[in-house]
């Protein structure tokens, strides 16, 4: 009697196993070719550029600062792309793993690429590189477009101005890892619904409903934890005297918005990654 050894539908031979960069490249494929997820990225560009513009033909009526602001200018120019975007980006995210999920194609993605871990870190990357480019264009065009309307007033700042381009820098990498954070709690719910709420819960709704909660010393410090307070972070300029967090002044230096917005998204891909691989498709 002959033994037939039967191997699993997803084996695939060492030798024939795709490369880290081909699924990299795979899943920018995917990303460029679905026109939903492109869409999403030029609104990120569009609604940071119009949300500045909009602001900087306003801003003598609104008020303007009596010298020139690095802080008032990063405010003008940063709100648009970062409030926004982080929304924006948190639905692409989402929209990157529960989209295949929705379509079934997530199975044969895992057939393509037996190591789930591969896949999940491949979507991460590439959707935290093409957001962050898009935000990268949101930003430093919104400072090009409404650089000359500073100047009108006196009040133009320059890229060479300590610290403008870490904040710019800053607030495009937190739209990166907002993006990051939808696709791990895109994975960990597998539902687009599910998912979708979640990150406007964590994003938007949580620093909300901790403001309106009656004061506790405590729940201020959760305030300044969350992922929204670390992209004002971010996008901001530092305080020397603030040192890195300073719970009782409220103060979140750009170094500690960098490590609480890092650890909001890693905390969910590791989750979702976790449900991944224990879980079928």
């Amino acid at each position: 009697m002959i033994a037939i050894e039967k191997q699993r539908s997803t084996f695939v031979p060492v030798q024939n196993q795709v490369r880290f960069a081909g699924v990299l490249r795979s899943e920018f494929i995917k990303l460029t070719s679905l026109r939903s997820t492109v869409g999403l990225l030029l609104a990120i560009v569009v609604c940071g550029l119009g949300a500045s513009v909009g602001l900087g033909l306003t801003m003598e009526d609104a008020g303007v600062p009596g010298a020139p602001s690095a802080g008032f200018m990063l405010d003008e120019v940063t709100v648009g792309t970062v409030l926004f975007g982080q929304l924006i980006a948190g639905v692409l995210g989402v929209l990157v793993i529960s989209g295949e999920y929705a379509s079934g194609t997530i199975q044969t993605t895992l057939i393509s690429v037996p190591s789930r871990v591969t896949v999940l870190a491949a979507k991460a990357v590439t959707v935290f590189v093409a957001v962050t480019a898009s935000a990268l264009i949101a930003l430093f065009g919104s400072w090009a477009v409404t650089y000359p309307m500073f100047a009108n007033l006196g009040l133009e700042i320059g890229l060479g101005t300590p610290g403008v381009v870490f904040a710019l820098l800053g607030g495009a990498a937190y739209v990166g890892l907002s993006a990051v954070l939808g696709l791990g709690i895109g994975t960990l719910l597998r539902s687009v619904a599910a998912s979708v709420a979640a990150v406007l819960s964590i994003i938007l709704l949580l620093p909300i409903v901790i403001s309106v909660l009656p004061f506790a010393p405590w729940l201020r410090n959760v305030h300044l934890l969350t992922m929204s307070k670390a992209g004002d972070a971010m996008s901001g300029l530092p305080d020397v005297s603030g040192g890195f967090l300073n719970f009782s002044d409220g103060y979140v230096s750009p170094t500690a918005g960098w490590t609480v917005a890092l650890v909001w998204a890693a905390a969910f891909l590791v989750l979702g990654a976790i449900r991944l691989r224990k879980e079928d498709a």
